[in-house]
């Protein structure tokens, strides 16, 4: 693997992923949404922004605004001395759980800085809500671009860039608000992104949650009131991330090297491995994910129906698979709540204008194969021309390295302006001539094809 600058090491570790979203309450089943346009999102005037300090990494070469919006979402943006006129709309990832705060907007400006080193423009939300809604955080960004054209700078083009769960949210906001009269996004760039939507992107969650529960049996614990693994946990339920991390620990040892896990621990993370297909070290993640990201879906998204399900999977790579098969617990999703969830969550593939992804083949949140679903999807919507996949030999999520989104960057605007539309192949010629101004970090592999998704989380049935 390609080594990454320190800072860029210390950002990986910050928790992104979660997934996946659902929001509209009331929405009848599959039913495919009007488009939204600019004048759709609430007309109070926005205050303006302010001046506050910049993170150090861009102190010197830019300067930052900052606000809360009309509907409670933070917002920073970076405008470097140096512009090119061209402005980034940021979709984070996650999601958060929680009430927003304004240092998550910090935080994501310090993970991608690289933006504002190349020049450009930078403006990123923190979203008006936690949790999982995906065209509310999609309006939320678009909000955001408005209060900057109106009460910042006029940019001569606006790139859509969203991040793991982010992507998603990028996705949904070009089909909202590009398809109508007005079209304020000029290309879209989806990086490590949850790509298949929440109807699928999150079937490999249950099955961690089925098949910890017959290891572990421990989440729940005999001793406490039983529920359906597949809502996460009860909307009442007390429990932390830090308790869920200890019975994890106590059963598998995640919080050990390897060869000091005790044998029957050895067994059973080489099960877990095994059968989702995730490598050890982020089944905590999951886990977390499958539980409190669940809750939220459940209770707050799907009118306490469950969206998830396993009926009908068929799960190998045991010691047993016949032993396993019958042990696990089987759940079928509610087909009102799924619908519910898919119209909020799943990519249409409408998108108008180019759409350039980028995934590290060994990606540990974000599978590589959910690129091809969208490949799918996309071509499904009769847009498949306007989207290039590159792949590259890295095997983290939440950032790849500096070089690698300049030269992405640069690829997408040409084939804006000039209509020269990029390849794998090209796109990686170009990145080592940024390494110079940038560090090492480039990657492509522009031969490299995803398997299809159910080749990585197995099929199921479906409401």
């Amino acid at each position: 693997m390609h080594s990454l600058p320190a800072p860029l090491v210390r950002a990986m570790r910050l928790p992104l992923a979660g997934l996946a979203a659902g929001l509209l309450a009331a929405c009848a089943p599959m039913k495919t949404p009007p488009t939204a346009s600019v004048g759709d999102l609430p007309a109070s005037k926005e205050a303006a922004p302010v001046a506050t300090a910049c993170p150090k990494d861009i102190a010197a070469i830019a300067r930052c605004l900052s606000g809360q919006d009309s509907a409670g979402a933070y917002y920073l943006i970076a405008m470097p001395n140096q512009w090119n006129r061209v402005l980034v709309m940021h979709s984070h990832g996650g999601p958060t759980l929680g009430a927003p705060k304004a240092e998550r907007a910090v935080e994501d400006l310090e993970r991608w800085s690289i933006m504002v080193r190349a020049g450009y423009a930078w403006a990123g939300s923190t979203f008006r809500q936690g949790g999982v809604a995906v065209r509310a955080a999609a309006e939320d960004t678009e909000r955001l671009r408005q209060i900057f054209v109106a009460q910042v700078a006029q940019p001569r083009r606006t790139i859509l860039h969203g991040q793991s769960w982010g992507a998603g949210v990028a996705a949904m906001g070009a089909d909202m608000f590009g398809n109508g009269a007005g079209k304020p996004y000029d290309a879209v760039l989806l990086t490590s992104g949850l790509l298949a939507g929440g109807s699928r992107s999150y079937d490999f969650r249950t099955d961690l949650r089925v098949v910890y529960q017959h290891l572990c049996n421990n989440h729940p614990l005999p001793s406490e009131a039983q529920y359906p693994l597949n809502i996460g946990l009860p909307a009442d339920a007390k429990m932390s991330a830090a308790e869920l991390t200890a019975r994890a620990n106590e059963c598998l040892g995640l919080n050990k090297p390897a060869a000091e896990r005790t044998p029957e621990q050895q067994r059973k993370v080489k099960t877990i491995v095994d059968v989702l297909r995730i490598p050890a070290s982020s089944i905590q993640s999951h886990l977390n994910w499958g539980t409190f990201h669940y809750r939220d879906v459940v209770h707050l998204r799907t009118g306490d129906a469950s969206p998830f399900g396993n009926t009908g999977a068929r799960y190998t790579g045991s010691a047993d698979d016949a032993a396993l098969n019958a042990a696990v617990l089987r759940y079928k999703a509610d087909p009102q709540a799924l619908a519910r969830f898919a119209q909020d969550t799943d990519p249409t593939g409408r998108i108008a204008v180019p759409v350039l992804t980028v995934k590290g083949v060994d990606d540990p949140t974000a599978f590589v194969e959910l690129d091809a679903y969208f490949k799918g999807t996309m071509e499904r919507a009769g847009s498949g021309a306007r989207l290039v996949q590159t792949f590259t030999q890295h095997n983290t999520h939440s950032y790849l390295s500096d070089p690698t989104y300049p030269t992405l960057m640069t690829a997408l605007l040409r084939w804006v302006d000039e209509g020269v539309k990029p390849t794998p192949d090209s796109i990686a010629q170009q990145c080592p001539a940024y390494e110079a101004q940038f560090g090492k970090g480039c990657a492509f592999l522009p031969a490299y094809l995803p398997k299809p998704l159910n080749s990585r989380v197995v099929d199921r049935d479906r409401p």
